[in-house]
């Protein structure tokens, strides 16, 4: 009895020490990022000592790191209730990844108030909360849109799952558009082949939106679209609709609310000037990153990209039935776990409130599918003659005397290209000139100024001339 009792003793120690070293190591491990590493050693001290604060915290932090939000939560609120100092920073972040966003905002200013005369910075945890507090308004107006389908792609390819109509454009990448090398982003390209939006670094590094005209053979000089659209941040992925006004995008600015976000702009043609963005709000947006928004109006339905609950080279790409108007849940009438779910979009099927809707969607979807894009045709050039006709070669012609006027029409129409060109081009010289040379300029540039004008409506006229001489042909 002795003799086990001494025995006992000896091997104490040695288990204790070794305890030590390996919370010691899980520590180190904690400190430098290696939750995973780091998780099984914490998880067997929470389990032999659920009281310990320290323990509930670090686990709960592990798993957080880890991708186990929701099991995260126990063990960061044990540990914020034991007034761990940074328990609620973690918590916070836990809850707003789960889509509790008020919980969120609670926990946030929680950890800001226990920071009170500490010389610590807050401005990162005061822009989380400020994020935080967004999505708690966002999720008591999540759009009621019947989601049909959803696919898990590579990222990297991800455009390829777009199956869209002739009829909304075209998208692509941007190496591949402009077959250029990597950095930039996607290009779309409208119906007509006529007009471009992209996604390239900006003069401040970022990503911002440009657009061009295609005139006769020639792309335009690029238009950088203006600041409140490329706010800080990456801009990126256009698509426009037919109507030529509407824009959507995705940014990761001061505006997202987490990762990149879908906004929605309108062109004002009166005011020449985009309209102030608007979040699309959830389902489409998350705390991750969502983007690529496409509304095939020909097929009626939309799409749109996102890295939710995915790895890091995959993508989640979901097809919907886009609304004539925008219609949002009932929130104080609905179970606050559902609405989580209809915002999270954790079941499709949930979304289905008419199964017709959705039936049918899904058949247009097959259709779209199934069907093989053709190569977008190379055309002499693009007129309009009326709703019905789209002429892109002389033999489209059947007036001789249209046809005809069509030539002095393109020849004019290169004439005034060339005019705008040296107009900019001495615009540009202009800006940087001292007081005598821009005295010098300054008569020249408003003479072409004039020219350009007067030769645009002559420009207008001929196209009206054409289009009335072709139509006699058409209505006979």
């Amino acid at each position: 009895m002795k003799l086990k009792y001494i025995t006992l003793l000896l091997f104490c120690p040695v288990f204790n020490a070794v305890s030590a070293q390996t919370l010691d190591q899980a520590r180190t491990m904690f400190t430098k990022g290696l939750y995973e590493k780091a998780k099984p050693v914490f998880e067997r001290y929470v389990k032999s000592q659920p009281n310990n604060a320290n323990y509930n915290y670090w686990y709960g932090v592990c798993c957080l790191k880890t991708g186990e939000i929701d099991k995260s939560t126990r063990y960061l609120e044990f540990a914020a209730k034991k007034k761990i100092q940074n328990a609620p920073l973690y918590l916070g972040q836990a809850y707003d990844q789960i889509y509790r966003f008020e919980e969120a905002v609670e926990a946030f200013e929680e950890y800001i108030e226990g920071l009170a005369g500490k010389k610590q910075p807050v401005e990162k945890v005061k822009a989380a909360l400020e994020k935080s507090k967004t999505k708690a308004r966002m999720i008591k107006g999540v759009e009621d849109v019947c989601i049909v389908d959803s696919i898990v792609v590579d990222k990297a390819g991800f455009l390829s799952a777009y199956k869209i109509s002739e009829e909304a454009g075209r998208i692509h990448t941007y190496a591949d558009f402009f077959n250029a090398g990597g950095g930039g982003g996607t290009v779309y390209e409208n119906e007509l082949g006529n007009r471009i939006y992209y996604g390239k670094a900006g003069a401040g590094g970022g990503l911002n939106i440009f657009c061009r005209n295609k005139l006769l053979h020639e792309w335009s000089k690029e238009t950088e679209l203006p600041e409140n659209i490329n706010a800080g941040g990456n801009t990126n992925y256009p698509f426009v609709l037919s109507d030529g006004m509407t824009v959507y995008y995705a940014s990761d600015g001061a505006h997202s609310t987490g990762g990149y976000d879908i906004f929605v702009t309108r062109y004002n043609s009166r005011s020449e000037t985009f309209l102030a963005p608007e979040n699309v709000g959830m389902p489409f947006n998350s705390p991750a990153n969502d983007y690529m928004y496409v509304i095939d109006e020909y097929n009626n339905l939309g799409w749109f990209a996102t890295d939710r609950n995915q790895p890091k080279d995959k993508v989640c790409i979901y097809v919907f039935v886009p609304n004539a108007s925008r219609s949002a849940y009932n929130y104080e009438a609905m179970d606050r776990k559902k609405m989580r779910n209809l915002a999270k979009l954790n079941s499709i099927r949930d979304t289905w409130k008419d199964g017709t809707v959705a039936a049918e969607a899904r058949k247009r979807l097959a259709a779209a599918r199934a069907q093989t894009q053709s190569e977008r045709k190379v055309y002499e050039f693009t007129f309009v003659i009326n709703d019905r006709y789209i002429y892109h070669h002389a033999d489209d012609f059947r007036s001789p005397r249209a046809k005809e006027l069509f030539g002095n029409y393109r020849q004019m129409e290169k004439d005034c290209r060339a005019l705008v060109d040296k107009l900019d081009e001495l615009r540009s010289t202009y800006a940087g000139a001292g007081k005598d040379d821009r005295n010098r300029m300054g008569a020249g540039i408003l003479d072409l100024e004039e020219r350009v004008r007067t030769m645009g409506g002559q420009l207008d006229a001929l196209g009206v001339s054409v289009r009335n001489e072709e139509i006699k042909s058409l209505n006979k």
